[in-house]
């Protein structure tokens, strides 16, 4: 899944992403409702590895079935 899928599934989950200050290629994400936040990496075009989109979603206190549906 690339950055542009899991930011879209992200959103509908209602996540936040935080404006992005000077370069780099993470982004940060917060989610409100459990007050936790995440560095989420976009790479573009290429896919996120399975283990760190899953990493990101945990921490930020979603549960990973309700991601993948979204």
């Amino acid at each position: 899944m690339i950055y542009r899928e899991a930011a879209r599934k992200l959103r509908v989950l209602g996540c936040v992403e935080s404006a992005q200050k000077g370069s780099g290629s993470h982004r940060k994400w917060h989610n409100t409702a459990a007050r936790r936040s995440t560095a989420l990496p976009d790479w573009g075009g290429r896919d996120l590895k399975i283990g760190t989109l899953r990493g990101a979603v945990k921490q930020l206190g979603l549960d990973w079935n309700d991601f993948t549906n979204a």
